[in-house]
């Protein structure tokens, strides 16, 4: 793999070249202006279809005043403890993809695929906005600083916010070919592993009729993570494609399998095994099964062959949009898109 530095995009380029035919992911040159009517990656155009169409906003769930009574006398202690640990996890998730995202769109020469991004950043500050919500309405204000600096206290928490920070550190301090890919990877990985690790215990209290309201939030904001997997695996493959010197299959593999171990010792750590239908050895096993997947979609084998399943049958029928409608609370998501879905020039 080389290792160049990379430029980042120029406000206004008047020497720059939008032409389809010679606009690449990375490394082009444009002008600047966003010409969205010559495209060149139609997956952008598509996403951008669906994003739009699933705007959202935290207010638009009901129901968490009911959870703050569940959380006092439903929660286990454990539960509690989980509820709070996964939560902190995934306010940084969102934190730091919101402040991020505009670092690597600077460096990305497709206009289509800044436009997408832009969205995403967005997106991801509503995940916060949420989580804030969530917060407000269920647990007493005296735990909602310990919840967003659950890190302090928790050791194995720091050491994860702190890989996944220091590698976006990395890039903006040295946007080299390297340090980018590896921060590009690893938005892969936050958005399609560490996310769903942590939906996972939030799916398992629903399954057992805990906290609906909160699994309500979680399902929207898991809605709008599916295109984020989407956006990265997508300019994975277009980097492999036209910039194979940049793309690095071990770099993946390697970061897939920290990703993988450090998501075990978490799930340990937070869930422990006293959690009715989700644990920490459960966990391991489905962590190893999703990473599969992940690699899969970026057609790559698998690394862990022996994990084959998902042990989380019940995580296929809550998070499958095309599984029993009956679900009493992924029918709200599924059927909640703006009727006004981006009619216009972009519209298929």
């Amino acid at each position: 793999m080389t290792d160049h530095q990379m430029h980042q995009n120029l406000i206004f380029n008047p020497n720059g070249n939008d032409d389809v035919g010679v606009r690449t992911i990375i490394k082009g040159s444009t002008t600047g202006l966003f010409n969205l009517n010559d495209v060149k990656y139609p997956w952008a155009k598509s996403l951008y279809q669906v994003m739009v169409g699933n705007f959202w906003v935290p207010e638009k769930v009901s129901g968490l005043k009911d959870d703050a009574r569940m959380y006092h006398t439903d929660l286990t202690p454990e539960e509690q403890r989980a509820y709070k640990g996964i939560l902190s996890f995934l306010i940084f998730l969102d934190s730091i993809q919101t402040v991020n995202l505009p670092h690597f769109s600077d460096f990305v020469t497709s206009p289509e695929v800044n436009l997408i991004l832009s969205i995403q950043a967005y997106q991801e500050a509503i995940h916060s906005q949420s989580y804030a919500t969530i917060l407000e309405s269920v647990v007493e204000s005296k735990e909602r600083q310990e919840i967003y600096y659950y890190f302090r206290n928790d050791k194995i928490l720091l050491e994860r916010n702190t890989y996944i920070g220091q590698i976006y550190q990395d890039f903006i301090d040295n946007p080299s070919d390297k340090n980018f890919f590896r921060g590009i990877v690893a938005n892969y990985l936050l958005e399609s592993l560490y996310f769903y690790n942590g939906f996972a215990f939030f799916d398992t209290l629903v399954d057992h009729m805990k906290m609906p309201a909160t699994g309500r939030m979680i399902a929207y904001i898991r809605r709008d993570e599916l295109t984020h997997v989407t956006i990265f695996a997508n300019i994975i493959r277009d980097i492999k494609k036209e910039f194979p010197d940049v793309y690095d299959e071990k770099l993946i593999l390697e970061m897939t399998d920290t990703a993988v171990k450090q998501e075990i010792e978490w799930s340990k750590h937070i869930l422990g095994e006293k959690i009715m239908g989700i644990n920490g050895t459960s966990t391991e096993e489905y962590t190893r099964w999703l990473a599969n997947q992940r690699l899969a979609t970026l057609g790559i084998a698998a690394l862990y062959p022996e994990a084959i399943t998902n042990p989380y049958k019940h995580l296929e029928r809550l998070q499958d949009p095309n599984a029993d409608k009956g679900n009493f609370f992924e029918t709200t998501v599924i059927n909640y898109t703006q009727s006004s879905s981006m009619k216009g020039s972009w519209d298929f």
